[in-house]
């Protein structure tokens, strides 16, 4: 099985200037994030795997999949923590 990674229904996101502002409306927290948070919450839109999202920012970004793996996970981790993003397994 994998895991794949989805945002919260809940969460609405914006883009400004390079950066996003999040809001999660269950508990009506917000937070900002950098571009590299805003382009993997943008793709979490669908379900995604994490090779998914390391070949999102690879291709967005001059980064190595090793470096982009460890910035998912690291983010995953966060989002997951916040119900910011919900996991399933299929």
């Amino acid at each position: 099985m994998t895991k794949h990674y989805q945002r919260h229904p809940n969460v609405r996101l914006t883009a400004l200037e390079g950066e996003g502002v999040v809001l999660h409306l269950d508990d009506r927290r917000y937070f900002t994030v950098n571009a590299t948070g805003l382009t993997l919450l943008e793709s979490l839109a669908e379900p995604r795997t994490l090779d998914d999202l390391v070949a999102a920012l690879v291709t967005e970004y001059e980064v190595t999949p090793s470096e982009a793996r460890v910035t998912a996970e690291t983010f995953l981790k966060q989002c997951t923590d916040r119900g910011v993003v919900r996991t399933t397994e299929a």
